[in-house]
């Protein structure tokens, strides 16, 4: 009965292989789950998805698959519907008021609901439109969608729209995590994650589980071993263009700011408009009376460091290329020598742009820095951000 679940996740584009699908098979004849919706679904989203960035595709998949009768053979939701008389019980005192567990009490109780729902699939061979018997949709029979019965069973469904459905089959509840996906800041933390180089540093304050033992067989007592921790001895040097035409991205790069400096203990983050000139600042409220010139970073941070620019890139383009085009100040030299300086400095860099890719060549100064960076510059998606962090891996 599972097949159609398999094949949709593979129309849908969830890379599962039949060996996982041949283990999920095998967890659910060994009962690791049996009647629980929410923890079937988790069990076959850990047993046949393997990265995070297709659990959208596969909520996609179970939603269509497990809505209604139309993707699964009838057989096989008759022999879903074999369900225990305990199992209901339990749902409804969790679930259901008291008013509403009297109501079905009227109708007979759950088993009787549920013996009418196995003759009307053994009945019916056809879809199903209003009425008050047959399984289908804006009727008033006790099972189906877009209906009312104060005491149905919901199949096919979206939503809820009376409040009135003993079980809910098909409820989607989980949120979109794609590649293709605006960043929340867990997503960012995950695909940031991939640039990581550990390193043992600080005090030894972790237990050295290998070396106690180790020792402990050689002294012939309890000899504890303890050493520094593991952390993430990768150095960042972040730059947020601020301001202008990036008010309107405010919310991912705050995201993204809470997220890098969760994952790096060694960050430095400066802000800059637009395009990067002789002079950047940490504060935003003292842009003009506390600037540290671009010069002295480019002598204080060594070539170790990793360059990340922040910036929708979207300005005139004689910012970029002429003396005098920035739209602030006069600047001595194009805002290219700056960035061309910034790429020599720190080989491992990268620009971030929270424009939609498919935009940017719409706009000429997104498409002169996207050529400057060599195509170093991804978009704030999480297949953008996981191919920024293998760049600066390199």
């Amino acid at each position: 009965m599972f097949l159609p679940f398999f094949e949709g996740l593979r129309k849908t584009g969830v890379p599962v292989s039949l060996r996982e699908f041949l283990g999920f098979l095998e967890g659910l004849r060994a009962g690791l789950v049996s009647y629980d919706r929410e923890a079937f679904y988790f069990f076959a989203r850990t047993a046949l998805v393997k990265d995070e960035r297709h659990f959208d595709r596969f909520d996609r998949a179970f939603s269509q698959i497990f809505q209604g009768l139309e993707a699964i053979p009838d057989s096989a939701v008759i022999e879903a519907m074999d369900l225990p008389a305990d199992w209901l019980t339990q749902m409804a005192q969790k679930h259901l008021s008291a008013q509403e567990r009297a109501d079905i009490a009227t109708s007979g109780g759950f088993e009787a609901l549920m013996e009418r729902l196995r003759k009307r699939l053994a009945e019916q061979n056809e879809r199903h439109e209003g009425g008050s018997k047959w399984i289908g949709t804006a009727g008033t029979s006790p099972f189906g969608a877009y209906g009312y019965n104060p005491e149905g069973v919901r199949i096919g469904q979206d939503d809820s729209r009376h409040q009135r459905a003993v079980k809910v089959w098909d409820k989607r509840e989980f949120r979109d995590l794609d590649g293709a996906q605006d960043l929340s800041s867990r997503a960012m933390k995950l695909a940031l994650k991939r640039l990581r180089r550990w390193a043992r540093d600080g005090a030894a304050q972790e237990l050295d589980l290998d070396g106690t033992i180790r020792a402990t067989a050689e002294q012939g007592w309890l000899d504890v071993r303890t050493r520094p921790e593991r952390r993430n001895a990768v150095k960042v040097l972040m730059f947020f263009d601020i301001g202008g035409s990036m008010d309107a991205h405010v919310d991912a790069v705050q995201e993204l700011f809470s997220a890098t400096r969760d994952a790096f203990k060694h960050l430095e983050f400066f802000y800059f408009h637009n395009c990067l000139y002789e002079g950047v600042w940490r504060d935003n409220a003292r842009r003009w009376s506390a600037r540290t010139p671009t010069m002295e970073l480019l002598r204080t941070y060594g070539p170790d460091w990793k360059c990340i620019f922040v910036g929708d890139a979207s300005m005139s383009p004689y910012e970029i290329a002429v003396a005098g085009g920035a739209s602030e100040h006069w600047n001595a030299e194009p805002g290219a020598v700056w960035l061309e300086r910034a790429r020599a400095q720190w080989p491992a860099h990268l620009w971030l742009n929270p424009v939609p890719q498919d935009h940017w060549r719409y706009t000429q100064s997104i498409t002169m820095l996207h050529a400057l960076f060599e195509g170093r510059m991804v978009p704030l998606t999480l297949d953008g951000l996981s191919t920024g962090m293998t760049l600066l891996g390199r």
